[in-house]
């Protein structure tokens, strides 16, 4: 199998976008798009194929289409975003990935359910139960991924957006994350506390690859250590609206900790 991922580049109204947990700051669009294309160049330059998914320039937050699905083994559970203005997001990510052949469960009504708060570490998946999914998106979630021979484990999340706004895996399944956005740091087999925030996000290039955020330098340290090749991009104007490496695109393929 090839490696795959879903890409969506910014809506040009991408400094609407929602903030929850920080304080907005301005954002430079040009320098936006250009950080994005360097992100979806390193992940080329590494092996990954990428679908760029239809332009959703209404809506500020689409290039954050990690939210819009989550993928395991052949079924992609369709997200219903917890925002209100993030649900049209939704339609062309759900048409991209059924092109590919996966089968669509759309989570439905009352539940609530985004990508970003879901972490798959092989069999094990972490949902956060946040702002954005509540406990019935996380049933029906379960209900599609259960059978598949996965176990879905709630995480209480109150101090970030996202379960992946906190933390993270490596390839080998240890869960890296920044410790003061964690409410229990216990319901984690096996942590590692990063020592920047924006080191507790690391995208899994290869079984020895990760993309992580550029300015994360004791992180990156950290990780060569751990005998990891970080692989710096800086999407910092994205974190200002929350994102992090894993926000901008779907991988598809051959991740075990997605």
């Amino acid at each position: 199998m090839s490696r795959l991922a879903l890409v969506r580049r910014p809506s040009s109204r991408l400094t609407e976008g929602i903030v929850t947990h920080i304080e907005r700051e301005p954002l430079d669009t040009d320098l936006a798009l250009r950080q994005w294309h360097d992100y979806v160049d390193v992940l080329h330059a590494h092996g990954w194929e990428t679908i760029e998914v239809a332009l959703a320039d209404d809506c500020p937050d689409s290039v954050f289409i990690e939210d819009t699905m989550v993928v395991y083994k052949d079924v992609a559970v369709i997200a219903r975003p917890g925002a209100d203005e993030r649900k049209p997001e939704v339609t062309a990510a759900h048409e991209a990935v059924a092109a590919l052949g996966y089968r669509c469960i759309p989570i439905e009504a009352p539940g609530t359910l985004d990508g970003g708060d879901i972490l798959k570490v092989d069999s094990t998946i972490y949902v956060g139960r946040s702002l954005r999914t509540n406990d019935e998106g996380i049933r029906q979630l379960a209900a599609a991924f259960e059978p598949l021979g996965a176990t879905v484990v709630t995480i209480p999340l109150s101090k970030v957006l996202h379960l992946k706004s906190a933390v993270t895996a490596l390839p080998d399944g240890t869960i890296i994350g920044w410790e003061d956005a964690v409410d229990d740091v216990a319901a984690f087999p096996s942590f590692v506390a990063m020592p920047e925030e924006n080191g507790a996000h690391v995208v899994l290039l290869s079984d020895t690859e990760l993309l992580i955020q550029a300015d994360a330098v004791r992180s990156i340290e950290l990780l060569r250590e751990r005998g990891y090749t970080p692989v710096p991009v800086d999407i910092g104007e994205f974190i200002k609206l929350e994102g992090c490496v894993t926000c901008l695109s779907v991988r598809l393929r051959d991740v075990p900790c997605a």
